[in-house]
């Protein structure tokens, strides 16, 4: 069985979360099967090894468990951005809309250093509301979106087109719905 075809297999669907009309894609089946878990982990990767990445962004709070693991296997920081309030240290915070209301998030002042190019991961892509917040943060660093990586695109809400919307960016997707 493919990684693609497995996934969808183990990706629970949740109707009605966080709110009424919208279907959650649930990956902690993906994270209860050690193998599989370990498969999605080596195609990230193999996606990444090779590119020029000096950072990940990981995006609270699932974006933490594959992309702290990517920033291990490749040498670089990992760079949480967090929920307004939820970072200790001196921080940028960034507003957005999501597909469901609205959010705050932020990051540390001294995260990136000008110029690094910094991939942004999260588990799943949907609007790209998060991920530009993400992006948007990089930038008032100083630093460069390097490529976006997600477990789940949820293809119908057209997320990857406001992604690439200023320029053709690297963005990596394991299975899409």
């Amino acid at each position: 069985m493919t990684l693609t075809e497995q996934l969808i297999a183990t990706i629970r669907d949740v109707p009605d979360f966080p709110k009424q009309g919208i279907l959650f894609k649930d990956i902690t089946p993906v994270l209860a099967d050690p193998k599989l878990s370990e498969r999605v982990s080596h195609a990230f990767l193999a996606y990444w090894r090779n590119k020029d990445i000096d950072g990940i962004v990981g995006i609270e709070s699932r974006g933490f468990i594959f992309g702290m693991k990517l920033a291990q296997e490749l040498q670089v920081p990992f760079i949480p951005v967090r929920k307004a309030g939820k970072l200790p240290f001196q921080t940028i915070k960034h507003s957005y809309d999501l597909e469901y209301g609205s959010a705050e998030m932020e990051i540390h002042i001294d995260a990136i250093k000008p110029g690094q190019n910094i991939l942004i991961h999260d588990d799943l892509l949907a609007t790209g509301g998060t991920a530009l917040a993400a992006a948007e943060l990089i930038k008032k660093c100083e630093g460069n979106v390097g490529g976006y990586s997600f477990m789940v695109e949820l293809e119908f809400l057209k997320g990857r087109e406001s992604l690439c919307a200023d320029k053709k960016i690297d963005i990596q997707t394991l299975v899409g719905f």
